[in-house]
């Protein structure tokens, strides 16, 4: 039997990178996936290759800035797979400017999207998991949460405050047996940063001790831990997988 042969996954942003990731390596350990993104056409590309593994899958087009589409895809997830047992919230945007020259636009859109979204995603799920006593919520914040990044004061705020939702609702939880985690990607190698600057990715790369970017995949796996039977006993944790760019 495979590890979460019986649960099901709720993934934000799973249509491309981290997401499509996690989602490809939940379904691998045997959860029934509910995939999530603005994205439909690219979800169901993700859908149909977990469908080819002989997985359970199903699109959900949602936007998490929207909270009716939160609620709506949720909803209908929950009655598609009878239940949801795993959050992941890995949607996320960039709106990069230095502080002095950044639009309120652009700090609110991504305040709502990789902030007020998880929060949301989070209240949307609880019900059911509080009715069955079990759960696992893992929000995917960033190394700039904890160590911030020039022009990214929206970005690193919004993950840096993921980090408080983590530990805040790890502790409302704690004793309903849901167990709430973040993963804290360091440079990972997606779409997002190939459209990043040759000379910027060479000199990130300096900046880590392995001396190469992660993986998505390797992002995977560390969700698919917490979110399995073996890390039962951990809650309100930042996992850090930044090849020691972050030490302290």
């Amino acid at each position: 039997m495979k590890p979460l042969e019986g649960r099901v996954a709720f993934i934000t942003g799973a249509s491309q990178g981290i997401g499509r990731a996690c989602a490809l390596r939940l379904a691998e350990q045997g959860a029934a996936v509910a995939l999530a993104a603005r994205n439909l056409n690219n979800l169901q590309q993700v859908e149909s290759e977990i469908l080819a593994g002989n997985g359970q899958a199903a699109s959900f087009a949602m936007d998490v800035a929207q909270e009716e589409q939160i609620k709506a895809s949720v909803k209908a997830a929950q009655d598609r797979f009878g239940k949801i047992d795993i959050l992941v919230n890995n949607a996320g945007i960039t709106r990069d400017q230095l502080v002095m020259r950044m639009k309120r636009a652009d700090w609110d859109a991504v305040l709502a999207t990789n902030l007020t979204g998880p929060y949301l995603c989070i209240q949307a799920v609880l019900s059911p998991m509080l009715k069955q006593r079990w759960g696992r919520i893992i929000n995917i914040t960033s190394i700039f949460g904890q160590m911030g990044q020039a022009g990214q004061a929206n970005y690193a705020s919004s993950k840096a405050g993921l980090i408080g939702l983590t530990m805040a609702v790890a502790r409302e939880l704690a004793s309903r047996n849901i167990t709430v985690n973040a993963v804290a990607p360091g440079w990972i190698q997606t779409a997002m940063t190939e459209v990043l600057s040759a000379d910027l990715r060479e000199a990130m790369t300096k900046t880590i001790p392995m001396g190469r970017p992660g993986t998505d995949q390797e992002i995977a796996h560390a969700v698919c831990f917490l979110a399995s039977p073996e890390s039962g006993y951990i809650t309100g944790h930042v996992l850090n997988v930044n090849g020691g760019m972050l030490m302290g």
